[in-house]
């Protein structure tokens, strides 16, 4: 089976996609464990952190299906392409906001870059795992974005200590940006 070009062709996608995801993963982990730290600067309490924690969360699960129908027809690695440079861009944003406004819009565009990261992500790791060994690749796989996850929240109390607040959203966006550029090496089949 290792010999299998198909075997090489699936371990590849998986290492990309892993990798790809990882710096994703870092991006999101400098910034979203913080998040509440960002609200509270910015003058709002937990009514407003709860109403824009909705928000991503409603608008993300209501562009799930359509997301999904999407990458079927369009392609997984495009919509993780979108997730990875949209929230790059939108974490650009985040340092110049000064009221709550702004984070509502931000999160309701956040919930559509989240959504395109959760179904690619998904939809392309059940591509390209296989049969009996499916579950090993996928706990694999989930074991090194889950380190790099971890890794970037301790990374990211260090930088708000010794640095500020906006300097994990900066960094969070070049690692999404890396993100993406790691990705496009991949190659989908489809």
């Amino acid at each position: 089976m290792e010999n299998n070009p198909l075997s090489r062709n699936r371990g590849h996608a998986i290492r990309s996609l892993m990798l790809s995801q990882s710096a994703a993963l870092f991006g999101s982990g400098l910034v979203f464990p913080f998040y509440l730290i960002f609200i509270k600067e910015i003058g709002a309490g937990f009514t407003e952190y709860g109403l824009a924690y909705g928000l991503f969360t409603i608008s993300s699960s209501l562009l799930q299906p359509r997301l999904g129908a999407w990458s079927d027809r369009y392609g997984r690695k495009s919509l993780l392409l979108w997730s990875a440079w949209g929230m790059a861009v939108l974490f650009l944003f985040f340092p110049v906001v000064t009221g709550i406004w702004q984070v509502y819009v931000l999160q309701v565009l956040m919930g559509l870059f989240g959504a395109m990261q959760k179904t690619g992500e998904k939809a392309l790791l059940a591509d390209v795992t296989e049969g009996p060994v499916r579950g090993r690749q996928i706990g694999s796989y989930h074991g090194w974005i889950g380190l790099f996850s971890g890794l970037a929240v301790i990374a990211g109390g260090v930088l708000i200590d010794f640095f500020t607040l906006d300097l994990i959203f900066y960094i969070g966006s070049l690692w999404m940006f890396v993100s993406g550029f790691l990705l496009l090496r991949m190659e989908e089949k489809r």
